[in-house]
């Protein structure tokens, strides 16, 4: 999603100050980690501004943070001072299309500023924001038009990329000429697709806006020589068909009590943005339509209380993808929802608080954070008993994890479900939960199997005559598993040389029956070496992670990654979700994990991403030149400090993440070959530490130059613009991303001129910017 932010006065052009660019930044989807999308729109006021061409801002889909997206007019104008202010929380930019993530909105609110904008339209908007579960996007226009643009033509577009449009019809709404410009797009729009529209008819009667009649028609009639004769027949006609829609007549609603008809409208939003925010899952569906139907018709049976659904089944077999199908359908009969995915494997990587803070998050809204399981747990299990919430719990493998998120069913309201799926059936078995119904899926049979296959190896629901023989021997060797059969045919497709299949047919049989991983290995072991390595990283790293900032690192590393990525996608080794970030099913995770386990003992692996095992090669300098990748990413509060003797021989290192950690020592010389630095909560030491080495003498590594960094992704909540370590970034002169996300010290910016390759700068949550960047 593009939003340009109003930029200052051209400095060329006027003497006076910048004045500061207001923003608001909206919070995430809980399900999908989506910003808030609404366009709302009001009658505009005096143009200003430089021309719009001139700055692109990309506010990326499901990230939750500002980016700024620099275009080349922008790398060439280095004497702009660009404000930024969180000062003005009631002002969202325009927004303009083109750019990551600029597919569509979701809710248009138009509105007659001069009539609800302070009331009305205020409240609504903040609720929708507040409601945190669907992405929803706010636009306003306060008082703004681009120098050389006609107002409108970017709100029109907005229209036609959003899914569900507001117009909120009150007495003046018809005599302002872009109101009924703008409903006149949006009824055409509805006519033209499948665009929804959601009328609001404030202290106007549905009948006097039909009829233009009362104070309505007064308003309109009164400011007609001011329209075109094409807006007065063309408006005419919107307002008589927007009344033939449902909609909501304000005074019709609680006896004219405002508050419950936001609450209504916030419902309906809801509900229907859900319908176009699904988990993601297969189109077509092999294998499961019966577990589905067997599980809603139990769900559809009255309970008096919360209920727990348990999947359980052995790796790729299907489980998470019926989960998602259960919660697709399910979410928007729920206000309150959560999805949270591969709980094992983020327990070990980040610890259960860090699910508990998500889950507390996406139920509550609320932004806490759980240092302790049992605060966590006393949480949820105070705060969600009058909620009636839907959850899916993923992959749980440990009945620890399982308690420290639902372990009662007296913690939620009557009608909650939960849902939770598992590898191991004792999970379920020792529950506190009392799972209601306990769901174990199996081998899918010899005609769901060649189904699934033909689908992926021929992208035809039968295999050729030619090659159905061999097809039916191969599914034969993968015992029924989904995943196998999929990424199998999908190595196989476009391969007509019958000696090909006939080479896959006896690797397989060779194969210990059920071995999935052994059976997922032979698609791995086909791929050229450029691939392997980016299969390997995204496996060990980037799972979750965004593919561009994945591709501008491995390119700068000279591997074809775009190529290698739409390979990987091809084979069904990985996906791409729909917000850009790198997805991995959890059976192909652990095979690229086990393959670099077996590259020797941590020293000699070319990946380390379990904190144990990179810290203690660090800690005894065991370090070597074959580790291309660390993680010191413990989730767990612990903090140490790392010299440069103990980086000196790790000459190849490429990625480096690391949370509450410092470095210190000459680091001369030392990642010359490091392109991805993430930084979590730099250093990591107590307050008043931190602002004397912020702030009176040094940044801890001396001599750090970065000259192959791409992505720079400092997440520090101190950090403010007196840092010594600003000497070392501004020497990256190859960075493409820059991520300052929660630095909510850093009041100013330093020149960034020396970043030409810059694409992407994040300033999430940096609330303490003043009205100009440091020169």
């Amino acid at each position: 999603m593009e939003l340009a932010f109003l930029p200052s006065p051209n400095p060329l052009l006027s003497p006076s100050p910048s004045p500061p660019l207001p923003f608001n930044l909206t919070p995430k989807c809980s399900r999908h980690g989506h910003p808030f999308r609404v366009c709302a729109s009001s009658n505009p006021g005096p143009p200003f501004g430089l021309p719009w061409q001139c700055l692109s801002r990309s506010f990326p889909r499901g990230s939750g943070r500002l980016g700024l997206n620099f275009g080349a007019a922008v790398k060439k104008e280095t004497g702009f001072n660009f404000g930024v202010s969180a000062s003005n929380p009631s002002f969202i930019s325009p927004i303009l299309s083109g750019g990551e993530g600029s597919d569509q909105y979701d809710v248009f609110l138009s509105f007659r500023g001069s009539d609800t904008r302070k009331g009305f339209t205020d409240q609504l908007y903040h609720s929708l924001v507040n409601a945190g579960i669907v992405p929803i996007g706010m636009f306003r226009d306060e008082n703004s038009t681009p120098i050389g643009e006609e107002f409108g033509s970017w709100i029109l577009d907005a229209i036609s990329r959003s899914k569900i449009s507001i117009p909120i019809i009150s007495e003046n709404y018809a005599s302002s000429k872009w109101c009924l410009r703008e409903l006149i797009r949006i009824m055409y729009w509805k006519r033209s697709t499948s665009h929804m529209v959601l009328p609001i008819f404030y202290k106007v009667a549905p009948s006097d806006v039909r009829h233009l009649k009362g104070n309505f028609g007064e308003a309109f009639y009164s400011r007609q020589e001011r329209f075109d004769k094409k807006d007065i027949e063309e408006g005419q006609q919107a307002l008589k068909e927007v009344c033939d829609l449902h909609g909501w007549e304000s005074n019709k609603i609680a006896n004219g009590h405002e508050g419950e008809l936001i609450k209504l409208v916030v419902k309906t939003v809801l509900s229907e943005l859900r319908k176009h925010f699904p988990l993601d899952v297969p189109k077509e569906l092999v294998g499961l339509d019966g577990h589905l139907k067997d599980i809603m018709t139990w769900i559809d049976s009255p309970s008096v209380n919360a209920r727990m659904i348990g999947i359980c089944g052995m790796g790729g077999i299907g489980k998470t993808t019926l989960a998602k199908c259960i919660y697709n359908q399910l979410s928007d009969k729920f206000v309150h929802v959560s999805f949270l995915p591969d709980i094992g494997e983020t327990t070990r990587r980040h610890g259960i608080e860090y699910l508990q803070s998500q889950l507390i998050s996406d139920i509550l809204q609320s932004k806490d954070k759980v240092s302790k399981v049992d605060d966590g747990i006393n949480t949820i299990k105070s705060r969600f008993k009058g909620k009636k919430v839907l959850i899916l719990l993923d992959d749980i493998d440990h009945k620890d994890q399982l308690n420290a998120l639902a372990r009662e069913c007296k913690w939620f309201s009557s009608g909650s479900i939960i849902i939770v799926t598992t590898r191991n059936k004792v999970v379920l078995d020792q529950s506190e939960f009392e799972v209601d119904n306990k769901y174990e899926l199996n081998e899918i049979d010899k005609k769901q199997s060649l189904l699934l296959f033909s689908r992926h190896a021929f992208r035809i629901d039968r295999p050729p005559r030619e090659f159905e023989e061999i097809s039916c021997n191969i599914i034969l060797t993968t015992g029924g598993l989904p995943l196998a059969l999929k990424v199998i045919g999908s190595y196989l497709y476009g391969k007509s040389d019958r000696k090909v299949w006939e080479d896959m047919l006896r690797k397989l049989r060779k194969m210990p029956h059920r071995d999935v991983e052994a059976i997922l290995k032979i698609s791995y072991d086909v791929l050229e070496d450029e691939h392997k390595e980016i299969f390997l990283d995204i496996a060990c790293f980037f799972i979750g992670k965004k593919s561009k900032y994945a591709i501008y690192m491995w390119e700068d590393y000279g591997f074809y990654a775009s190529l290698g990525i739409e390979e990987l996608k091809l084979r069904c080794l990985i996906k791409i979700d729909d917000r850009g970030y790198l997805r991995m099913h959890d059976q192909l995770r652990d095979l690229g994990r086990n393959i670099v386990h077996k590259e020797g003992p941590p020293e000699r692996r070319s990946r380390l991403w379990l904190y144990k095992e990179a810290s203690e090669v660090l800690m005894g300098e065991k370090g070597t030149d074959r580790i291309q990748a660390i993680s010191l990413y413990e989730g767990r509060g612990h903090r140490h400090t790392y010299t440069n003797k103990q980086f000196k021989n790790l000459q190849s290192l490429r990625f480096l993440e690391l949370r509450r950690m410092t470095i210190i020592g000459d680091f001369k010389e030392l990642f010359s070959e490091l392109r991805w630095l993430h930084w979590f909560e730099l250093l990591g030491i107590e307050e008043q530490e931190m602002w004397t080495i912020y702030n009176e003498g040094s940044f801890l590594p001396t001599n750090l130059r970065l000259p192959k960094l791409v992505v720079l992704q400092l997440s520090n909540y101190k950090i403010t613009e007196y840092w010594r370590g600003w000497s070392s970034i501004l020497a990256a002169k190859q960075l493409k991303v820059l991520d300052l996300a929660y630095c909510r010290n850093l009041r100013f910016i330093p020149n960034l001129s020396a970043f030409t390759e810059l694409e992407i700068l994040i300033l999430n949550a940096s609330w303490s910017f003043q009205k100009k960047w440091v020169n």
